[in-house]
């Protein structure tokens, strides 16, 4: 008789299986440093998502079965608000040597310490640094979604980084100035929130027989006599939801302004409600909920089947 095994319920890359403590986490931007980017910009922007819709879209792709015909996709709509820049980080070895604020704008006071007046930065700059960094938040007073803003920190892809993170002291990043011909972007975000459930639902272990005396929805062994304890690998009830999580490679379809073209419903979107300035519309799905903010970078290892797709946007159906 063979023997019988099958792979375990669950995959133990993600651990500790709990909440994250931020809503944008941190990104290594090491990676996306060197990405080959044709024009220089942040390596990042804070959006949120306004919801999904069905999209009617023109496919332009070589050799494609649909070439030339108009196709109905899954779509995800992200609104875009502008952001400011907070401060400048100095880097040296890896290192935080110095960090100049340069605003003290009303909305940060609820979230950060900003001082009530500001240094001139020619005179802050360290003499020797290895790289630049920006602390940027997003606007969301310019939607309807919130009024405290997000903050999260951005890498920058210039030959000259400090001159160009000055150049954006006290001026509004929009998102034309962070695509600059990003076809595809990887999105980093929380996942719906679940909470408290089993671990049939949060490991997916199979359903014992309906005659068992100690439960149906329960693994079977908890684990051996010895060693007599528990270890993480055995499937236990917990949260399940809000995990950091990246979708890579998301196709972008069409970003514009509200103003040029309106993809506004009659009575805005489901839990949302109406954007008012500029938007994101990706193919797929992006995770967390309606209102959740996700960041978005240059996709840093695009895949060929993914790059050579083209599609024209047409309307949403």
């Amino acid at each position: 008789m063979a023997k019988l095994s099958r792979p375990r319920s669950g995959t133990l890359q993600f651990w500790p299986r709990k909440r994250a403590e931020k809503h944008l986490h941190r990104v290594n931007w090491e990676t996306l440093d060197n990405h080959k980017a044709e024009a220089e910009g942040v390596l990042g922007f804070i959006l949120y998502k306004a919801g999904m819709a069905s999209a009617m879209i023109k496919d332009d792709t070589p050799n494609s079965m649909t070439k030339g015909k108009k196709i109905v996709v899954p779509v995800t709509i992200l609104e875009a608000p502008n952001m400011k820049i907070f401060s400048i980080r100095f880097y040296k070895h890896t290192q935080v040597i110095k960090e100049v604020v340069v605003s003290h704008d009303k909305e940060l006071k609820h979230i950060l310490k900003v001082p009530k007046t500001l240094k001139s930065i020619d005179s802050e700059v360290p003499q020797e640094y290895d790289d630049v960094h920006l602390i940027a938040y997003s606007l969301p007073s310019q939607t309807t979604v919130k009024k405290v803003p997000d903050v999260i920190e951005l890498a920058i892809h210039a030959k000259d980084k400090l001159a160009f993170a000055k150049s954006l002291i006290g001026k509004e990043i929009s998102l034309k100035d962070f695509l600059n011909k990003h076809d595809l972007l990887d999105v980093r975000g929380l996942t719906r929130g679940k909470g408290l459930v089993g671990p049939v639902k949060r490991f997916g272990i199979t359903l014992k027989g309906h005659k068992s005396e100690k439960g149906v929805r329960r693994p079977g062994s908890l684990s051996p006599w010895h060693p007599a304890r528990v270890t993480f690998h055995t499937p236990h009830a917990g949260q399940l939801g809000m995990f950091s999580r990246i979708h890579y490679n998301l196709k972008v379809l069409t970003s514009n302004s509200i103003s040029q073209k309106n993809i506004n419903p009659g009575t805005g979107f489901k839990h949302y409600g109406k954007i008012l300035g500029n938007y994101l519309v990706v193919l797929g799905s992006v995770q967390g909920p309606v209102k959740r903010q996700v960041l978005v970078t240059p996709s840093f290892r695009p895949t060929k089947l993914q790059a050579k797709k083209k599609y024209e946007f047409l309307e949403l159906v």
